[in-house]
């Protein structure tokens, strides 16, 4: 029941319908496919950026500094996503971000040709499928919990590691994509491509239902705002929520209190290791062509092989986090994927050496979101989940912006992509993980 059909305030006890197995599996495959296609659109952008500066003439500088002012409105809509998806509920901001995922695609395909500045302002709108791991963390995040099932209870990080794992496969099917596409449709063609089956999903999305958090969250407003105060309580009391905690809401609450910890903490640490996802990730075919002068098909191979092994690592970080706690499960993996790309970065040009270090680098790079997501949603209350989780991943983009500036200096005075992957790439994706460290940790079997 939709809480804003719900009876007026005071009329009958109120109590979120239960959640069914089948809407917990329905949600999940939705969310798992919606993160594919916003990650394949954000993807192919990067995995096609040296063959639109081809087309267009754009100098790798020129193409640095082009994927920074992307970031940066990347990160502002990004930003904008949480307090909304916290207003209007989790079933919007799954249909939102999707949908403007399918329509930066279709977009990007003609904006080239108007110059840089109208290509950064469509890709700007990558931003709200860059959201969509937060929405859908936030989303599953109370989805599982409401489910009352003991089963899912102790295997809920894995379970989630399999919708996060979109990442990697979004990533394989925007090389793969590409690869075979390109020559028959070009990079134009793949973008148009690329939109139609985020539409089908927002279209999808529709049927999902609300998260009885949500529900209990928004019909508990609507009492207070009513003035049945007690009222409001003692639904509150009734559900097991923090009624104080309840009625912080906006972004200044997740600077106050037990939530200061968690955004310090996790704010720093993705801000830093989205350095490294920028260089590795995004930009990940301009560093392997130059640093180990392979052709732009075969850097296309390697990505293919290296998100393969990145896929596995989602699951390795997702089940390991339900055993040993998803904080020690992530600050282990992105101190690992540091020392790997430093040794990628300053290996021999051989192929099969390449391909293992950088496979081994997006394993321990990429994995762990699959346990940070996640964990960020159990850092936060309802009131506050969507907004301090979009917060805190606005943040990766911001370590986007800040990669990218430091490439574009360095490549801007002869030097070379080897040392702006290292120093704006390693050494950050290293130091996030000693970030993590410092945040609160959470026994993986309680849930809030």
């Amino acid at each position: 029941m939709n809480p804003m059909e719900m009876k007026v305030p005071g009329a009958a006890p109120w109590l979120p319908r239960e959640v069914t197995p089948g809407e917990v599996r329905y949600a999940s495959w939705i969310a798992f496919f919606a993160w594919v296609c916003a990650v394949y659109d954000f993807i192919l952008f990067g995995t096609l950026l040296p063959e639109i500066g081809k087309r267009f003439g754009w100098s790798a500088a020129n193409q640095a500094a082009l994927a920074t002012w992307v970031a940066v409105g990347t990160a502002i809509i990004a930003f904008a996503v949480g307090p909304v998806v916290d207003r209007l509920g989790r079933r919007a901001g799954m249909i939102t971000t999707v949908l403007g995922a399918a329509i930066c695609s279709f977009l990007t395909a003609f904006a080239g040709g108007f110059g840089r500045a109208a290509l950064t302002v469509i890709r700007s709108l990558s931003g709200m499928g860059y959201a969509e791991q937060t929405v859908n963390a936030t989303y599953l995040n109370e989805m599982y919990a409401a489910a009352n099932d003991p089963s899912l209870t102790r295997r809920k990080g894995f379970i989630y590691s399999l919708v996060q794992g979109g990442w990697p496969i979004g990533a394989l099917a925007a090389a793969a994509l590409t690869a075979i596409l390109m020559p028959i449709i070009g990079w134009q063609g793949c973008f148009i491509f690329a939109a139609v089956p985020a539409v089908v999903i927002a279209i999808l999305a529709r049927n999902l239902r609300e998260s009885p958090q949500f529900e209990s969250h928004q019909r508990i407003v609507q009492l207070r705002r009513a003035g049945n105060e007690a009222q409001a309580r003692d639904l509150a009391g009734k559900l097991n929520i923090d009624y104080e905690e309840h009625q912080a809401a906006g972004i200044g609450a997740v600077f106050r209190g037990e939530a200061l910890r968690a955004t310090l903490a996790l704010g720093g640490a993705f801000l830093l290791n989205w350095f490294a996802i920028q260089v590795f990730s995004v930009l990940g075919t301009s560093v392997i062509t130059n640093v180990h002068k392979v052709t732009f098909q075969n850097s296309l191979v390697i990505l293919i092989l290296s998100n393969v092994l990145a896929y596995c690592g989602y699951l390795a970080h997702g089940y390991f986090g339900d055993k040993i706690g998803r904080r020690n499960v992530i600050a282990i993996g992105w101190m690992l994927g540091g020392l790997f790309f430093a040794l990628m970065l300053f290996a021999p040009s051989n192929f099969l050496i390449v391909v293992a270090l950088y496979s081994l680098g997006l394993f321990f790079l990429i994995g762990p979101y699959s346990a940070l997501l996640f964990f960020i949603g159990e850092s936060y209350p309802t009131a506050i989940r969507a907004t301090g989780g979009t917060f805190i991943s606005a943040t990766g983009p911001v370590g986007a912006i800040l990669a990218g500036l430091g490439a574009t200096a360095i490549l801007s005075h002869s030097g070379d992509w080897r040392t702006a992957a290292f120093i704006f790439g390693a050494i950050p994706c290293f130091i996030s993980g000693l970030f993590v460290l410092a945040a609160r940790h959470v026994d993986p079997g309680v849930l809030k």
